[in-house]
């Protein structure tokens, strides 16, 4: 079965919101709005890694609705107007540091970091050899902490900094065949708590969103090499509470929130959009 987010291999990104602490003698964030722009992320300057595609391209067009100037950090270029798109590495640092050097130069700071980017992986704990398992954690738990580690210095002197890694609900919830991908996952939602606790004192808060099985380009490609796609989408469909697959769009509500200026109270926090999968136990209709 398919579960995962992210784009494979992309880069890194930042993510809005307000500053866990005071934040006292910090800068405010730069920036215009888009026309049409709902406000709340007004003067935003926000990465998204893996935001060319799938949930990353939804979450950048999210931040940019509400008034964020967005970078999209990936592999492959944007074509979507309205982003300054950056291609990036997440698997090797220098490439890192060089694409947040020239986000941060082109957006005038940052604010908010969104670590989206990841790539997925099927099979039990025998299923992949070593340089496999290497290859994933490369990706999905370097990749956040190369992206956190450049964007950090910019993100201090932001009055409402926050990052925002992308999880899974197989951090949660074990899942058949998932054992790598599960595992880089449980490492993000650690993470994702030892770094609110670190950096909480330098106003800078960290979250995750943790998506049950997402409608994305790499799930509708795990689908196509199925037996029969029809039946395996509706087994995920149905493992899901509330019967579908999740939208990208809803995550990226989910990251808009996390990262708004107004949720300055919200740190350490996973935020399950899953449709119920991870709490909810419903008898059988």
């Amino acid at each position: 079965m398919a579960d995962a987010t992210g784009s494979a291999g992309t880069g890194g990104g930042a993510g809005t919101g307000g500053g866990a602490g005071t934040g006292t003698g910090r800068t405010s964030s730069a920036g215009g709005t888009g026309s049409g722009s709902t406000g709340s992320h007004d003067g935003v300057r926000a990465i998204v890694t893996g935001g060319a595609s799938g949930i990353g391209a939804a979450i950048a067009a999210a931040l940019r609705d509400r008034g964020a100037t967005v970078a999209v950090l990936d592999l492959q270029p944007s074509t979507v107007d309205g982003f300054l798109s950056v291609t990036c590495d997440v698997s090797d640092d220098a490439s890192v540091r060089a694409a947040v050097a020239t986000a941060v130069e082109q957006l005038g700071g940052l604010d908010v970091l969104v670590n989206n980017a990841g790539i997925g992986a099927q099979g039990t704990v025998e299923g992949n050899d070593d340089d496999e398992w290497r290859r994933v954690y490369e990706v999905n738990v370097l990749g956040a902490v190369r992206l956190s580690r450049a964007a950090l210095p910019h993100l201090r002197a932001s009055g409402n900094a926050s990052i925002v890694n992308t999880c899974s609900i197989a951090a949660t919830a074990g899942l058949p065949q998932r054992a790598l991908y599960s595992a880089t996952k449980g490492a993000i939602a650690a993470l994702t708590r030892a770094m609110a606790a670190d950096h909480i004192r330098e106003g800078i808060r960290v979250n995750a969103v943790n998506p049950g099985t997402a409608d994305t380009p790499w799930v509708a490609r795990l689908l196509s090499t199925a037996g029969d796609p029809a039946a395996e989408r509706a087994a995920l469909e149905a493992r899901q509470p509330h019967g579908r697959l999740v939208q990208a769009e809803e995550v990226a509500e989910a990251v808009a929130y996390l990262t708004s200026p107004l949720a300055r109270s919200t740190t350490g926090v996973d935020l399950a959009v899953d449709g119920g999968m991870q709490a909810l136990r419903l008898r059988p209709a």
